[in-house]
């Protein structure tokens, strides 16, 4: 459920723009998506490591309250998924501390609910526990502000941390033996700091591409612009000790 408005008085529209441009003088945009390419041997596919950086995706309902009537999404750019792509439209994120993440970017086309991913640090900054959650499951998750230049969505819910992933096709599921819904993991190798992303569920469909989605967070903490070898692999059944 959610709350719809113009920009009223009430919430002071001078205070919320001067914020804007505070925030904006201290962080600008974090929209970039270093990624890393591999070819495992024998692999139909090549493997993708993709960064998803803080965005939002809009239901067409809010869309246009938040940029106007008949509003519609601008392509900025195609993603490495066919049919979705950043838009031009950013939108300004504010939770309950009054702190503000401005230049959110909306990613394409619109969704039936809207959802906000954002990183660890980005909750913390917003003073917002995040749970961990699939695209879609936004049961006891938080809400926010949502501020576009014509209007303000109020969320009741649908901020999350974006559990990581990895997008397959029908032949990467065969390729690597596993289904929809279990887990994987991704070893990085990167300038001598070795590490183990454990948990990665599996999302598949027709037509996708192989591609792992990692955080903010987690792109940093494995130093993976600077990767020298990234390896998708299936998760221990058992990880028992004598």
């Amino acid at each position: 459920m959610t709350m719809m408005t113009q920009i009223p008085a009430e919430l002071g529209r001078i205070e919320i723009e001067k914020l804007v441009r505070e925030v904006l003088r201290r962080q600008g945009d974090t929209g970039g998506t270093p990624r890393v390419a591999a070819s495992p041997d024998g692999a139909p596919n090549p493997l993708i490591v993709n960064v998803s950086a803080r965005h939002a995706h809009l239901s067409q309902e809010h869309l246009e309250v938040l940029f106007g009537p008949g509003a519609e999404l601008e392509v900025d750019r195609e993603l490495y998924q066919e049919g979705y792509y950043a838009a031009h439209q950013t939108v300004s994120v504010v939770g309950p501390r009054r702190r503000m993440l401005p230049s959110v970017r909306v990613l394409g086309p619109c969704r039936g609910a809207t959802q906000v991913e954002l990183s660890f640090t980005d909750g913390i900054f917003l003073g917002l526990d995040l749970p961990v959650r699939i695209s879609g499951d936004h049961h006891d998750t938080p809400g926010c502000l949502l501020v576009g230049p014509a209007g303000v969505v109020e969320l009741e819910s649908g901020l999350i941390r974006a559990m990581r992933h990895v997008h397959m096709g029908p032949e990467d599921l065969a390729h690597y033996g596993v289904e929809a819904g279990e887990s994987m993991q991704l070893r990085i190798e990167s300038a001598g700091c070795t590490t183990v992303l454990e948990d990665m569920v599996v999302r598949a469909g027709e037509d996708i591409r192989l591609e792992v989605h990692i955080d903010t967070d987690e792109g940093n903490a494995v130093n993976l612009s600077a990767a020298e070898k990234v390896e998708l692999q299936k998760s221990n059944p058992c990880a028992c000790h004598g």
